[in-house]
């Protein structure tokens, strides 16, 4: 029981840090959930190799709940912690309007589309998704977070993860979260 608490302090310690607000018990119950899914794979089960480096290396479907109230825009990372680098950064999207309720497979990587959804670059220096491509051995993890957020965040086009980050930075008023995993 005594690890428990202090996974959840060291969990309260890290989001205080990256959102900005004060630590208090109550943090991880004032940042509202958001339901994030996939019909290409299940939280934490394997991703299709057809979204992958070996396959056609397209962007996954996601479908998420009516984020908060307040919401101005949302924001998606999708990275792999597991990677032997330092955690490797498969796509950066952001400038997505509130009231958007998913992507089709395939999202055009583009900086920004007709309906004004921004892409940033991914750790191969590209704009848009690219699907897992571990080194051959144990299976990695893909985390796709979603993030609700209280004001537009005026970035232009091609942010990396760092710029996202900060922009969000005490802005952050839901939260959702999808893990699948891949393995060569």
């Amino acid at each position: 029981m005594e690890f428990e608490h202090i996974i959840y302090g060291l969990f309260v310690l890290a989001f205080t840090a990256f959102s900005g607000g004060s630590a208090s018990a109550d943090d991880e119950a004032e940042i509202p959930p958001i339901e994030l899914k996939s019909d290409a794979f299940e939280h934490e089960k394997p991703i299709p190799a057809k979204y992958s480096c070996e396959g056609e290396d397209i962007s996954p479907d996601l479908v998420w709940s009516k984020p908060p109230e307040g919401t101005v825009e949302l924001a998606l990372i999708c990275d792999d912690p597991d990677a032997p680098m330092g955690t490797w950064i498969h796509w950066i999207i952001y400038g997505i309007p509130a009231d958007t309720g998913g992507f089709e497979e395939s999202f055009p990587p583009v900086e920004q589309t007709e309906t004004g959804i921004l892409q940033g670059e991914n750790s191969w220096g590209r704009i848009g998704y690219g699907g897992p491509c571990p080194p051959r051995g144990k299976p990695h993890r893909y985390f796709f977070k979603l993030y609700a957020l209280d004001k537009e965040l005026g970035l232009k086009p091609g942010a990396d993860k760092k710029k996202l980050e900060k922009a969000m930075k005490g802005h952050i008023i839901g939260y959702g979260e999808l893990v699948g995993t891949y393995q060569r």
